[in-house]
């Protein structure tokens, strides 16, 4: 550990940027690949002592490195925050003692900092947002502060359009290579000796060269030298891009994790689908396995603070991402025999709400919905109203939705909701399910052959051929029923 020490003890002294965040990547980079051992060594030779005071350092420069005078040049003091942000995620990660003297040494106002500077440097903002997610809790004095701070940088990457971004970020190279290799055949003919703060970064990697056991290799040396982890520093659009699709992932990872406690172990789950707890999910809440529900219970700042900055924005991926979340938690539900505790009337009007939707995989999950809380109720009593309400719904949207899939996915659930139970069976003939199945099979066998092979993918074609041969077996099936 004596290297370690070394590079721990030189990192604040030395204030030439390029050497700084060096020494800070190496410190980094030994981190990742120590794992957990070297990080719990690192913190007890007291690692964090020297890395709170460059990060504070760094947040010190940050207004002075965003001044015109010195923007352009290559290690900015963003670049050593990032790196220095990146090792204390790393400490933090794999020591409870590296969060203890994080919560103690004030540091979480340097990390909102940090995070503020994601119009400047987005990769910074991604660490500090990583970092910021390993936290468990936040006090009530800093909390305010926190979540606005956190609402406002999250809002702002959520905001941006990635699929305007990252096209136009490709352009954007490609002229600039273009540029790039039009200018290198014209230089080729001259060769001009580096001179001034060039000659100076050049003398530094010659030194750094030989201290790592290698040969100098001239001007070469400078472009070989790149301590980039995955893309070269040269390719700034690429790193853009990469950027801006990290922000908006951890963005959406820290709002979940913000407004949801850790997900329930399967104990849990057994505990909550026995009688005395679906006794009590049929009444409402209880204070026992809370935690269950906590998604719905967020508090009154952080709700009013997410809402503030347009988090969520009502939009189509919004509502993708609610669909298949409560399609999860409704199958999980009907899996462990756990009583579903929404009302017929919130059942239908969110349905009706999400099956209206452009966006063909929210009407699939919608449907899908009805389909999973109409097979749980079939096996209900006094259930029938409602399944004659779910029933007109499905058979409506098999009928008129122009969409093969969405069609297909409405037959598949009233294939499960009407498949068995009295329920089941004297809702379907208060809707005349079989008499309305039969005038709708002709104009799916025929749509699917007019349209299957063009518009849709091999696989969604092998998914409605075996819809269409379970709605003959169904009709059949229903048929019989009748006769009896």
């Amino acid at each position: 550990m004596v290297f370690q020490q070394l590079l721990l003890n030189r990192l604040v002294k030395n204030q030439k940027m390029k050497t700084l965040r060096q020494r800070s990547y190496s410190i980094k980079n030994l981190s990742a690949c120590g794992g957990p051992e070297v990080c719990e060594d690192m913190v007890r030779q007291d690692a964090l002592t020297p890395l709170s005071a460059l990060l504070r350092e760094c947040c010190a420069g940050f207004d002075v490195s965003s001044s015109p005078a010195v923007k352009g040049q290559k290690h900015t003091v963003e670049d050593v925050a990032n790196e220095a942000v990146n090792l204390l995620w790393n400490l933090c990660e794999s020591s409870s003692t590296a969060v203890s003297v994080f919560n103690k040494a004030g540091l979480l106002d340097v990390l909102l900092r940090c995070l503020q500077r994601h119009p400047q440097n987005m990769e910074l903002g991604i660490s500090a947002g990583s970092l910021w997610n390993l936290k468990n809790g936040l006090s009530s004095a800093q909390q305010s502060q926190t979540l606005t701070a956190l609402a406002t940088t999250l809002s702002h990457s959520l905001s941006l359009d990635a699929g305007e971004l990252i096209p136009e970020l490709w352009r954007a190279e490609s002229a600039r290579l273009s540029k790039e290799t039009t200018s290198a055949a014209e230089s080729d003919h001259t060769d001009e000796r580096p001179g001034g703060h060039e000659a100076e970064e050049m003398e530094e990697d010659v030194r750094d060269e030989k201290m790592n056991g290698r040969k100098s290799n001239g001007k070469m040396s400078k472009t070989k030298n790149d301590i980039s982890d995955l893309l070269p520093r040269d390719r700034l659009e690429l790193r853009e891009a990469k950027a801006l699709l990290s922000a908006q992932q951890t963005s959406l990872e820290i709002i979940v994790n913000m407004c949801c406690s850790d997900e329930p172990s399967d104990d849990e789950w057994e505990e909550m689908s026995s009688s005395d707890e679906s006794e009590m999910c049929a009444d409402g809440m209880s204070d026992t396995n809370s935690s269950l529900f906590s998604p719905l219970c967020l508090s009154a700042e952080l709700h009013t603070t997410l809402l503030n900055h347009n988090i969520p924005q009502q939009d189509e991926e919004f509502l993708e991402a609610v669909t298949s979340a409560l399609r999860s938690l409704l199958q999980i539900m009907a899996t462990k025999n756990i009583p579903q505790c929404m009302t017929p009337h919130q059942l239908m009007s969110f349905c009706e709400a999400a099956t209206s939707c452009e966006l063909v995989s929210v009407r699939v999950n919608a449907l899908a919905i009805l389909g999973i809380t109409g097979s749980s109720l079939a096996k209900e009593k006094n259930t029938a109203e409602t399944l004659q309400l779910i029933g007109n719904a499905l058979l409506n949207i098999a009928m008129k939705d122009s969409n093969l899939v969405v069609c297909g996915e409405a037959l598949d659930a009233l294939f499960d909701v009407f498949a068995d139970g009295d329920e089941a069976e004297k809702a379907g003939k208060n809707i005349n399910l079989l008499s309305s199945l039969k005038a709708l099979q002709p104009g799916f066998r025929a749509k699917l052959r007019k349209e299957g092979r063009g518009k849709y993918s091999p696989d969604q074609l092998c998914v409605l051929d075996n819809i269409r041969i379970n709605l003959k077996r169904f009709i059949s099936y229903l048929e019989d029923l009748q006769r009896k």
